[in-house]
């Protein structure tokens, strides 16, 4: 799969910019701010619908405009693709495939799977378990649409779960029966939800063992480990049991909207006593696996897209990461750099077909 050329209209601080891609490597340089990273999302986009950082699709639109687009066009299996995707402010977001309108979002996940690394990337070691959930999730729902509509139904019936428990405080009355009706919904999502991330963990930590020993090679074990009360063969009793705190809270507080992943380093919590490094080196080969995983389940590249990641690495760090990139065969990669000099000479070490963008301000510059 490739993504030939971009463009943005109103997206962000671009007023429009038109970029042609390499097949293989293409490095985006410019300084803090120039609208690097803006590149990235807006083929996060095109992949996903949604940016990879502004939940509001209003917060995408550059200032003093009424909307923005952002066009892609891609090549799957020898068939050209047009995707586009449109918002104007107090309208419905629209994408297109090949000028044909989605009329479900969700059905666009998937088709164009991309793998992307951002500094925030962080924040699934440091934040609670929602932002660790949301990073499985997203790998299991490009990978399988059918895991997408049961995390949907999920949500939905959660949430008017959630809603059934607040009236009940307001009104001091319990609709019994559609309780009921709402459990008996929510359990067999809740376990089909929990074994797919259950097994998917367990291929998924083989490859980023590997990706991490030969990132830092050196003698530091690290582990992910998935934590689900919905295992537990009692599971159904406990959570009824539980409906006088979940009355007492107004919200479901048994499920798998509560899982974790556990990461440890040395038999301990990395959160608490990784190093930067360590933190950062466990990110990078958790994306890593997660671009092994849809490589293999799909039988296709993801776009592979590495923002400013070469930041809190060391030397041997990071040169063992640009050796992972060159030796690796990954596909097309995007990668974004404040630093040209560094750029340069990672382009001198790669043998592959690449190019080079520089942006100003917003603007592409020769």
């Amino acid at each position: 799969m490739l993504l030939k050329k971009v463009e943005c209209i109103h997206f962000k601080n671009y007023a429009s910019i038109g970029l042609n891609f390499s097949a293989q490597l293409n490095f985006i340089v410019g300084e803090n701010g120039a609208g690097k990273t803006n590149l990235l999302d807006a083929i996060h986009y095109l992949s996903l619908t949604k940016s990879a950082f502004n939940l509001v699709d209003a917060q995408n639109i550059r200032h003093g405009e009424d909307f923005c687009s952002v066009q892609g066009d891609f090549l799957k299996e020898r068939k050209g693709y047009s995707i586009q995707c449109i918002f104007q402010k107090n309208t419905k977001k629209v994408v297109k495939n090949n000028g044909k309108a989605y009329e479900k979002l969700s059905d666009h996940i998937g088709l164009f799977p991309i793998v992307l690394i951002t500094p925030d990337d962080k924040d699934v070691i440091k934040e609670g378990n929602e932002i660790r959930r949301k990073f499985f999730d997203s790998i299991l729902c490009q990978l399988d649409s059918s895991y997408l509509q049961t995390l949907i139904q999920y949500n939905h019936i959660l949430k008017q779960r959630n809603s059934l428990l607040k009236a009940h405080t307001e009104r001091g009355v319990l609709d019994h029966d559609l309780l009921t009706a709402y459990n008996h919904q929510l359990f067999p999502l809740g376990k089909k939800i929990g074994e797919a991330r259950k097994k998917f963990t367990e291929v998924f930590h083989t490859s980023f063992i590997r990706h991490y020993q030969y990132i830092v090679e050196a003698n530091e074990r690290v582990h992910l480990t998935y934590k689900s009360e919905v295992v537990d063969p009692n599971f159904e009793q406990h959570f009824l049991d539980n409906l006088p705190q979940d009355l007492l809270l107004q919200r479901t507080t048994m499920g798998i909207h509560r899982d974790d992943f556990v990461f440890t380093i040395n038999g301990y919590p990395l959160k608490k006593l990784g190093s930067q490094g360590q933190q950062k080196s466990f990110v990078i080969a958790m994306k890593l696996a997660q671009f092994d995983c849809i490589n293999n389940a799909m039988k296709l590249k993801p776009l592979l897209l590495l923002d400013d990641i070469f930041d809190k690495l060391d030397e041997k760090r990071i040169n063992r990461l640009v050796q992972l990139i060159a030796q690796y065969n990954f596909g097309q990669v995007f990668i974004t750099e404040a630093r040209e000099q560094r750029t340069l000479k990672m382009m001198e070490e790669v043998e592959a077909d690449k190019k080079i963008f520089r942006i100003e301000k917003g603007k592409l510059v020769t």
